[in-house]
C-alpha cells in the first residue's frame, strides 16, 4: 500500500537517488537538471510513500497553456515495480493534468526501453513518431501520447 503526496523540497535527494537507480547513466538526471525540472512553473511532483513512509517511486510532469501534458519522468524502484505502483503515479498525473485542462499527455522513451514501452501501451499510449539522438545525441526515443 501507498500513499501520494506532492513532492516538497526535502525530498530532492532520495528522488535524485531514485532516478539514478532507474536509469541508465545516459538517462539518468543530474542534480542540476532534475532541479531545473522540478521548479518550471507549470511542473509538479507526486512521490508514492510506503508504510514506513520511505518513498520508493514518483512522477514528475507539468501541462501547458495550450491544453498539452508532458509527463518528465517516471521512476519506481525495483523493489515497487509489478505492484500497480506505476499506474497509480501515472493515473494521479494524469488526473491533475485533466484537471489542468489538458487534452493531451505526451512523453518520450528510450526505443530500446521494452518494459517501459509495454507500461505505457497498457496505459493506452501510441507511439507518434521516432525523435532521432534524443538522449545524449545517441540514443533515439518515441514520442507517445494520449488523449485525456
Amino acid at each position: 500500500m501507498h500513499v501520494l503526496r506532492e513532492y516538497r523540497r526535502e525530498d530532492f535527494e532520495t528522488l535524485h537517488r531514485i532516478d539514478q537507480e532507474c536509469f541508465d547513466p545516459e538517462l539518468a538526471y543530474s542534480r542540476a537538471e532534475l532541479n531545473h525540472y522540478l521548479l518550471r512553473r507549470n511542473a509538479f511532483g507526486i512521490v508514492a510513500e510506503n508504510k514506513k513512509g520511505s518513498i520508493e517511486g514518483f512522477v514528475l510532469a507539468e501541462t501547458d497553456k495550450r491544453g498539452f501534458g508532458h509527463i518528465i519522468t517516471i521512476d519506481v524502484l525495483d523493489s515497487a515495480r509489478r505492484t500497480g505502483l506505476g499506474t497509480k503515479l501515472m493515473a494521479a498525473a494524469e488526473q491533475r493534468m485533466r484537471a489542468a485542462k489538458a487534452g493531451v499527455v505526451m512523453l518520450e522513451t528510450a526505443v530500446d526501453n521494452v518494459p517501459a514501452l509495454q507500461f505505457y501501451k497498457r496505459l493506452k499510449y501510441s507511439v507518434e513518431k521516432v525523435i532521432p539522438r534524443y538522449y545524449n545525441g545517441e540514443r533515439d526515443a518515441f514520442l507517445l501520447s494520449k488523449r485525456l
